[in-house]
């Protein structure tokens, strides 16, 4: 509804002749199913960025692109690794895969905590909604998103920035290109650093508590020893450390229910100050491509490492003074310690575009091996450990390690039935096999394998080369796994299914002006995992909800109003609904955790050339953000708000000055919210504070 205005006025604006004769949008070609093609040609739900998209919009991390994602959203919450994706109600959990396939330049980033990243020097960025599990697999549940880095070039090439901004904020990036041998061997590295002194304040410590520093490298050989072969070469590394866990303490007035102080947006009180003191991650791979008669041959090889360690408070509360701590006369501290590794082997065969019937096949093979320590502490009155567990006394010790492996057999084929009508057909197999064994507190050995079959099948119908529609269904698949030992003895929490139904168009109007593209969805899931802490125990929890529904709306559109005006804007709505849960009856007939009601998008993009050669660029978004619900209880949510962003700029052909600024309205909002049945703290509960406004200047130097 709140979108209409703009397809309203840009229908009027477009009547001018003067206006058809000058604006135009570019053409977005995406590799969503493996293949170049035209966004407009792909029939599934897909958000595009563009180089030039990225660099307008000032995309420098994941959160900034799920912002402009209808139907998605991403909240940060407790260690610098760690997020809360949710698309069309299904949501990411702790220790769990993630409801997306996350592809970086064709290989899967198969632990969570690589979701959360900066982005530099990137070429396209596309997000698929709804269950892309016949391509992409077990973790496509609710979409997937594929994240293409800018290649290596044959001209030496490349750039510099630099920027600052409140907080203490200091960023440093570049990238360089080339050849090392003309036409055969090619070279392409990027590096970023970010020092953040943070904004939120710990009102008992008086330090702030989300400062961070981020340091990355990614570099990409390519070598054509041949026209026929590519041999791509790509090493990242990326290291962080800062704040965490800095959960303000909401007391509840009624003890416990729904709590009516839930939205008093406080600052953070406690005596430790939380520190991530290790997010780092390596990763190697190896991607060889042949042209062959019928097509491509790919072989994908991929190796990762995972490291993520923390320390931090657990009562949430000063540790002295509170009535939480009279209660448990000590207070609480936490450290985790996270090592996960990751051999992936992918071979794929793809047909030529060209041909009236159109295929990709393969199979993929993936070996985990992941340690978890968590402690508890006891908070000895009067320390402070501000960095570290010195002066705690150990109350618990949950130590687990997984040996796990995977494999897939997949298969897409497109069948042009006619000149109009286009058949799409696709099965994936996948098997997980989960070797989970309990150190501490007591010894535990599971063993589980979980498997699905995914098909998918979509009829697309082309009125026009203009305007397209499609239907169809398709299945997601999320494995299953074990929880640590000591909650119920390792419990076990099942595989989640989703099988979705959709109908949606792809349109363009006006002579490539106007974009419009949206669809439908009504999904059933079975086994819906959701998150809790058990604090009894220290233990994080996954546990599952029988049966669940969800339906929905979404859409995006973009107008060229003039070559100078661009408009753009997006709408998502997604309706869950709990229908059984054994273990929580009473949650029937609620919304799922982590469901946000609605997601709504509208901005205006102005560039104006001046003298010299430099243009003058405007950006203003809005986000708003409907109800969330935190918990299967639906006791505790929180009201809708909106952001405003904004960005004005010199851009020259080499060089180019911006100011912006984030959130300017500074709306503070809850990013997590754990109420005490959720949490087992008593008297309250914990919310994780988003920032207020920030601001700064980016300069950049292109050659």
């Amino acid at each position: 509804m709140r979108i209409r205005p703009i397809v309203t006025m840009t229908a009027a604006a477009l009547a001018s002749p003067a206006v058809l004769a000058q604006a135009k949008l570019e053409e977005v070609v995406v590799t969503a199913q493996y293949r170049q093609e035209s966004l407009q040609d792909v029939p599934v739900s897909v958000t595009a960025f563009t180089a030039d998209d990225i660099a307008r919009a000032g995309i420098e991390s994941t959160q900034d692109f799920i912002n402009l994602t209808p139907n998605i959203t991403m909240d940060d919450s407790f260690t610098l690794g760690n997020t809360f994706v949710q698309v069309r109600g299904v949501a990411q959990i702790n220790n769990a895969d993630s409801p997306v396939a996350i592809v970086v330049d064709g290989v899967p980033q198969n632990n969570q905590k690589q979701f959360k990243q900066e982005l530099v020097d990137i070429e396209r960025i596309e997000v698929l909604k709804g269950p892309q599990g016949a391509l992409y697999g077990r973790n496509a549940i609710g979409g997937a998103i594929n994240i293409v880095t800018r290649q290596p070039t044959n001209e030496l090439e490349g750039f510099l920035r630099a920027g600052a901004g409140n907080g203490g904020l200091q960023k440093l990036s570049g990238a360089l290109s080339g050849p090392i041998i003309d036409d055969t061997l090619l070279f392409r590295v990027t590096g970023a650093y970010k020092d953040f002194d943070g904004v939120i304040d710990n009102t008992f410590l008086d330090e702030k508590v989300d400062f961070y520093t981020t340091r990355d490298l990614r570099a990409r050989l390519l070598w054509r020893p041949t026209d026929a072969l590519d041999v791509d070469f790509r090493y990242a590394w990326s290291d962080a450390d800062g704040g965490c866990c800095y959960d303000t303490f909401v007391v509840n007035p009624a003890g416990a229910g729904a709590n009516p102080a839930r939205d008093n947006f406080t600052e953070p009180y406690t005596n430790v100050l939380g520190d991530t003191t290790k997010k780092e991650f390596n990763e190697a791979t190896l991607k060889l491509g042949w042209e062959v008669g019928f097509g491509r041959v790919d072989y994908i090889l991929g190796h990762t490492e995972v490291e993520e360690g923390y320390f931090a408070d657990l009562d949430f509360t000063d540790g002295i003074e509170t009535s939480l701590s009279s209660v448990l006369g000590i207070g609480l501290g936490q450290a985790q310690a996270l090592d996960v590794d990751l051999l992936s082997h992918e071979l794929r065969f793809t047909s030529r575009d060209d041909a009236s019937v159109r295929w990709v096949g393969g199979l993929y093979y993936l070996e985990t091996k992941r340690d978890l320590t968590t402690n508890v502490y006891a908070d000895i009155p009067g320390t402070v450990p501000v960095f570290s567990p010195d002066g705690f006394l150990t109350l618990n010790v949950i130590q687990e390690t997984n040996d796990n492996t995977a494999w897939a057999a997949f298969g897409q084929v497109e069948i042009d039935l006619s000149d109009v009508l286009e058949l799409t057909l696709g099965l994936r197999y996948d098997e997980d096999e989960r070797d989970h064994t309990g150190l501490s507190p007591v010894a535990t050995d599971k063993k589980q394998t979980y498997d699905d079959l995914q098909p998918k099948a979509t009829l697309t119908y082309r009125f026009s080369d203009d305007v397209l529609v499609y239907g169809g269904y398709s299945r997601g698949f999320r494995s299953g796994g074990f929880n640590g030992p000591g909650t119920d003895n390792s419990r076990e929490f099942r595989e989640e299914t989703l099988d979705n139904f959709e109908l949606g168009f792809k349109s363009t109007f006006w002579d490539q002006r106007l974009r419009l593209n949206g669809a439908l969805f009504y999904a059933e899931s079975e086994n819906f995992q959701f998150f809790f802490v058990d604090i009894a125990s220290g233990a994080q929890v996954i546990d599952n909800i029988d049966e669940v529904e969800m339906a929905g709306i979404e859409f995006d559109v973009q107008a060229a109003v003039t070559e100078e005006l661009l408009l753009f804007g997006s709408f998502g709505y997604t309706d869950t609904e709990i229908i059984r849960s054994s273990r929580r009856p009473q949650d029937e007939g609620n919304r799922t955790p982590k469901n946000q009601e609605y997601t709504l998008n509208a901005g205006v993009e102005y560039r104006r050339p001046l003298v010299g050669g430099f243009d003058l660029a405007l950006r203003v978004d809005y986000e708003h953000r409907g109800e969330k619900y935190w918990h299967p209880d639906n006791l505790n949510p929180m009201d809708d708000f909106g952001l405003v962003n904004a960005r004005l700029g010199l851009d020259g052909e080499r060089f180019g000055v911006t100011l912006w600024g984030k959130n300017l309205s500074d709306e503070l909002f809850w990013q997590d919210y754990n109420a005490s049945a959720f949490s087992g703290l008593p008297f309250g509960d914990i919310g994780f504070l988003s920032r207020g406004i920030t601001w700064g200047a980016d300069v950049e130097y292109r050659f």
